[in-house]
């Protein structure tokens, strides 16, 4: 199949229309009417024999054709992008939107109040954030870059460890004064612990201590299972019982006395945030600049 402008240009609408998530979006964002748009995404499936997008009357997803294509010619094209930027003279410069995949924990209780300042040092980028708990298909839903707890699973996707951050054991004082502090981890059998969900397995996380490079396992049992940091954190705080958290998002709580951490001497567990792009290539300018602002925001 000989390579034209108009084949470049069929694939420059379907990235707009991956980005947008819509006809009309990508219409908005090309200059172009949304019809027009459909007709260059046809276009394009004609050109290269399959269907790229599957269309219902709600919403436009990547077909499994449509996707392979897509992670083929999305690098390509930034590096498309990156080139004419090179050639303006500004590398470096980060402009257009930036859409974001974030852990809810992570978006409301981290980084939401620090995005204002994020914005206020790119005055031409827009930041669009989405907030799930599966991290999802990125390149299908158009999204540049993820922040996601825990190591990530095997897939296409670039990873990028941006920190670690301790696992804490807590309890409220109200809940220790009922029923005594624990002095080892193992006298927690008999203590009422909130279970976390792990999404990946749909089963409570395990709960382990660490002390240098000695691992204590200790089942726990608990009438209480959570899938939400926040509320996990709130629980505790109001003396539901035991819980192991993340020392990110205590931190506050235990300042303020609301939390009491249990064996210091046992948390050496660490659990990793990594920023994940859908690309084999460096991060755009945009992407690399998100990361850096966390890794400044939280160091």
């Amino acid at each position: 199949m000989p390579f034209d402008g108009r084949l470049l240009a069929g694939v420059s609408v379907l990235a707009a229309v991956v980005e947008g998530g819509s006809f009309v979006r990508a219409a908005e964002a090309l200059g172009m009417s949304a019809s027009g748009v459909s007709r260059a995404v046809s276009r394009l499936e004609s050109r290269v024999g399959v269907r790229l997008i599957d269309r219902t009357t709600r919403s436009l997803t990547l077909s499994d054709e449509g996707r392979r294509f897509y992670e083929q010619v999305g690098p390509m094209l930034a590096g498309i992008e990156e080139a004419a930027v090179d050639a303006s003279g500004s590398l470096s410069a980060v402009r257009g939107r930036l859409r974001v995949n974030l852990d809810p924990f992570f978006s409301r209780l981290v980084l939401a109040e620090r995005l204002g300042v994020f914005l206020d040092r790119y005055p031409d980028l827009s930041l669009e954030l989405i907030t799930r708990d599966r991290i999802g298909d990125l390149v299908a839903d158009g999204i540049d870059v993820a922040m996601r707890f825990g190591e990530p699973p095997t897939s296409s996707l670039v990873s990028r460890k941006v920190l670690e951050t301790r696992i804490l054991t807590v309890a409220a004082p109200a809940y220790l004064a009922r029923h005594g502090r624990p002095k080892r981890p193992i006298e927690l059998a008999r203590h009422a612990c909130i279970q976390f969900l792990n999404p990946h397995t749909a089963r409570p996380f395990d709960w382990e201590f660490h002390k240098g490079h000695k691992v204590l396992p200790v089942k726990t049992t608990g009438r209480l299972l959570l899938n939400d940091v926040g509320a996990l954190l709130k629980a505790c705080a109001a003396g539901a019982g035991v819980a192991q958290v993340m020392a990110m998002g205590a931190d506050e709580l235990l300042h303020q006395g609301r939390l009491i951490e249990l064996f210091p001497e046992w948390s050496g567990e660490m659990f990793p945030l990594y920023a994940l792009y859908p690309s084999k290539r460096h991060p755009s300018a945009k992407v690399k600049a998100f990361i850096d602002f966390v890794l400044q925001t939280l160091h």
